[in-house]
């Protein structure tokens, strides 16, 4: 059988092997330290499984409007005029089953075959791969260390050709955790305009932050980067509701109809009971958002420190997310990959094997030179693994 086009030029995961090893290895009863998770590793908040329970007892478990019901909708315009003044319309909000489904819904409507649209490097992994499902073409901008991976207006604007139509741009980070400021991001808005792009702004973190961080994203810099700004959020990640499946999009309604339209033909409504539960995740006490978050800064402070006195490791210091990215680099000339793998794959495979530490090699993010660990996991799984890894380094050499 021939399998489609389409499907043929997405690449495999090359964490997959890996993952299935982690897990044959856990069940094989080794202790498996796992900084590969990338969700909270707390549970969702019991307000919240509390309205998903009564939605299921009122019977509220039949098709919704495709988009989202109005509820959570008015809870989405909500939330983003009171943290960020957003002002939206119930039109230009679309929810979908996750904020994945979101993104490949927008990307199918706003982007054609011939596009170019930008990435900057590290990328999270399914943004390439769902840019060439819309038939357009993904142009990677690699990013600096010393910069903190960040995209610069001068990295932008050397890479934008007559085809460019837009830029994706996460921040916090996945898998960096680096967070943009808002000087930064006017510096690029320059860009954008000029050239008339328009900005999928990839919002995921935005509640996760450290420092006394603010938040700011493009579309709050002014109403015309608004209009040519795509928001993309969901409830995931701030609170703890991943396999809840209900993320969302904002932007100019036209494009947000058509993408409506997409998901009626595809998914149709995200599940009703998981939107009740975010109506309620929005509206509801916020206080375990702070308690998570602060929990976090905790472990990316001891995380962060740990990493730093291993020797030939570095890494900018995360401002948000919960993600830390080591440049591993100085221990590759005593790795030697396996034909077809990278020197992150072959270091994270080696960590695997010889420290039973599972992590995601810099390779799935479009920087090999380091590997990402999450630290969405306990203080002492984090201080087990870290010990792990220098261990398993020092056996290595530098």
């Amino acid at each position: 059988m021939e399998l489609a086009r389409r499907i043929q030029q997405i690449p495999p995961s090359a964490t997959l092997a890996l993952n299935a090893k982690a897990n044959q290895l856990k069940a094989q009863g080794v202790d498996v330290v796992n900084f590969g998770v990338g969700e909270p590793d707390f549970d969702t908040p019991k307000n919240i499984r509390e309205a998903a329970i009564r939605a299921i007892n009122e019977g509220f478990t039949r098709y919704t409007p495709v988009g989202g019901i109005p509820e959570l909708k008015e809870a989405i315009i909500k939330t983003f005029n009171d943290s960020y003044s957003l002002s939206y319309k119930p039109g230009e909000i679309m929810v979908s089953c996750g904020g994945k489904h979101a993104l490949y819904n927008l990307f199918q409507v706003i982007f054609d075959q011939g596009d170019e649209v930008v990435v900057p490097a590290p990328f999270w992994v399914s943004y390439p791969p769902m840019l060439m499902l819309a038939e357009a073409t993904p142009v990677i901008i690699p990013t600096r260390e010393e910069n903190g991976f960040k995209l610069t207006a001068a990295e932008l604007k050397e890479r934008i050709t007559p085809k460019t139509k837009g830029l994706i741009l996460n921040s916090p980070s996945n898998p960096t955790g680096m967070v943009y400021t808002k000087a930064e991001l006017e510096a690029l808005a320059e860009v954008i305009l000029a050239h008339n792009l328009l900005v999928v702004s990839d919002d995921i973190y935005d509640r996760i932050l450290f420092d006394g961080a603010s938040f700011v994203n493009l579309a709050m810099l002014s109403h015309e980067l608004k209009a040519r700004t795509f928001v993309l959020n969901g409830l995931s990640k701030t609170y703890a509701m991943t396999g809840w499946r209900i993320g969302y999009a904002a932007g100019p309604e036209k494009a947000i109809a058509a993408a409506v339209n997409l998901q009626s033909q595809s998914t149709s409504n995200p599940t009703s009971i998981s939107q009740k539960a975010g109506v309620e995740a929005l509206n509801g006490p916020q206080d375990t958002v702070g308690t998570m978050v602060k929990e976090f800064a905790w472990r990316r402070d001891d995380v962060y420190n740990r990493i730093m006195a291993i020797p030939g490791l570095s890494s900018p210091k995360p401002g948000g997310a919960f993600y830390i990215f080591p440049n591993f680099s100085a221990y590759y000339d005593r790795i030697t990959p396996r034909p077809g793998q990278t020197h992150s794959q072959a270091l994270a495979e080696y960590l695997l094997d010889e420290a039973q530490v599972a992590a995601v090699p810099g390779a799935e993010f479009g920087e090999d030179r380091c590997i990402r660990l999450s630290f969405a996991t306990s203080r002492e799984r984090i201080a087990t693994g870290i010990n792990r890894i220098e261990e398993a380094l020092k056996e290595l050499g530098q």
